[in-house]
């Protein structure tokens, strides 16, 4: 792929002009990016060894305040530095910065010079070794859904302006609208090394959905974490904004970010047994009965918002069941590619706004804890799955999911117990500033009536 770079790399273009700066960046517990900007020649003089950052970065909100209540950092503890190391291999052009490159980096303790255990890419990598010692490589891919508004972010606070009036879902004249934006998107993307296979009208109105080829699973979850970075930018760029919210709008369809998984072996999937019905190989099969087992404690890291919650209704392909069925979007867990080597567990539940490192390292958790405990896949579930009883509800609030989690031994034993407790920390204060502000619908619905 063009756009990855080595150091030496990256020093040519430097000396050539091409490259005056670099962006170094960590991943924040939203899964954003968060770090400097480094002028080239001192990135390469020193910068790619090494430097720091505030350690409240794993510690603050969406709207990064700084939180009461973690074990990690603190005022009391003064608030000190974690040292980010850039991953050399993550090291590309992206194009749609003129002038730039960016590298990944993992945080460290800079007392133990070990991985902050909290940390997003920490916790994906930690269950990555687990699933390779177990001999397989997990590969994954995201699908990543947003809207596309006229306004530019500065404009926000007025009347959103989506860029088209009808379901664009598949239309190719609706979706020329935002060709601009999208055109921009695919080459910038394919630029900085991302494999992009597509991009296509969703289900609403200026609704769209960005498609990358499947990686392993750090690339995966790097790969989405860049991708929003740049279609806010480039939508920036052109004095637009898109929204990754799971649910902007009472009336409109959520923008989800589905999760495919399958586990390789040698270069070959293992997903797949021809001589099964649905071509699902015994590892599938229990790697799935696991994820179901555990939906509701892995929740919280699919939809890890008050708002998330939202997204989830009937008819407008959300699942509200995580149960499993082939080939079936009204599930929570959907069979894919069935009788094919490409057959693949695609789950369904997490929205756009989920991070990518926590929702790919709790699913695999789950998957690989049913490979373990060699569990007996459930039936599937046919039909209209919006209308199925006594199925496996989806929690239906952050309060029921933070629960779950919280009071799960397997999650705790997964992913271990500072990491579940600093989790389910940052959504009881969601929950808790959700529950304390006056909102616009309050006013509208009780100034004059109340």
């Amino acid at each position: 792929m063009p756009g990855y770079m080595t150091l030496e790399a990256l020093t040519k273009a430097t000396t050539a002009g091409e490259i005056d700066t670099v962006i170094v960046a960590a991943i924040d517990m939203q899964g954003r990016l968060m770090g400097k900007r480094f002028h080239a020649a001192n990135f390469i003089e020193h910068g790619w060894r090494e430097t720091h950052c505030c350690n409240y970065l794993l510690t603050t909100d969406m709207e990064m305040n700084t939180v009461p209540g973690y074990a990690s950092a603190s005022w009391e503890k003064g608030y000190g530095d974690y040292i980010m190391r850039p991953d050399l291999n993550t090291l590309r052009r992206i194009p749609w910065a003129e002038g730039a490159a960016l590298v990944l980096c993992d945080l460290l303790d800079p007392h133990t010079q070990q991985e902050v255990p909290q940390s997003p890419r920490a916790i994906l990598k930690r269950q990555i070794a687990r699933a390779r010692d177990m001999g397989f490589e997990p590969m994954l891919a995201t699908e990543l859904e947003f809207y596309v508004f006229a306004n530019a972010y500065s404009e926000l606070h007025r009347d959103l302006i989506p860029v088209s009036t009808n379901n664009e879902d598949y239309a190719i004249f609706q979706t020329a609208r935002e060709e601009p934006l999208m055109r921009a998107l695919r080459n910038g993307l394919y630029g900085a090394g991302i494999p992009v296979e597509c991009t296509k009208g969703e289900a609403d109105a200026a609704q769209a959905e960005v498609n990358v080829r499947y990686a392993d699973a750090l690339t995966t979850a790097d790969n989405h974490a860049i991708i929003k970075t740049a279609t806010k930018e480039i939508a920036h760029g052109l004095g637009q904004s898109v929204t990754f919210m799971a649910k902007y709008d009472t009336d409109k369809a959520g923008s989800s970010s589905h999760v495919h998984q399958s586990l390789w072996t040698d270069g070959k999937p293992v997903f797949h047994d021809p001589a099964d019905a649905l071509g699902m190989s015994a590892v599938m099969k229990h790697y799935l009965a696991g994820q179901l087992a555990h939906a509701r404690e892995i929740t919280l890291f699919l939809a890890p918002y008050v708002n998330s919650y939202k997204r989830f209704c009937v008819g407008l392909f959300a699942p509200t069941k995580a149960v499993w069925s082939p080939d079936n979007r009204t599930a929570g867990f959907r069979v894919c590619g069935e009788n094919s080597g490409g057959v693949r567990v695609e789950c369904r539940i997490g929205g756009a706004d989920l991070n990518p490192y926590l929702a790919c390292a709790a699913l695999l958790a789950a998957g690989l804890d049913g490979i373990e405990q060699q569990m007996t896949l459930e039936p599937m579930t046919t039909g209209d799955v919006y209308q199925a009883r006594n199925a496996r509800e989806i929690p239906l609030t952050l309060r029921d999911a933070a629960q779950a989690a919280a009071g799960s031994e397997w999650l705790r034993a997964a992913l271990g117990d500072e990491v579940v407790e600093h989790y389910v920390h940052a959504a009881e204060w969601e929950i808790a500033e959700t529950d304390r502000v006056v909102t616009d619908w309050d006013r509208r619905r009780g100034l004059e009536r109340a």
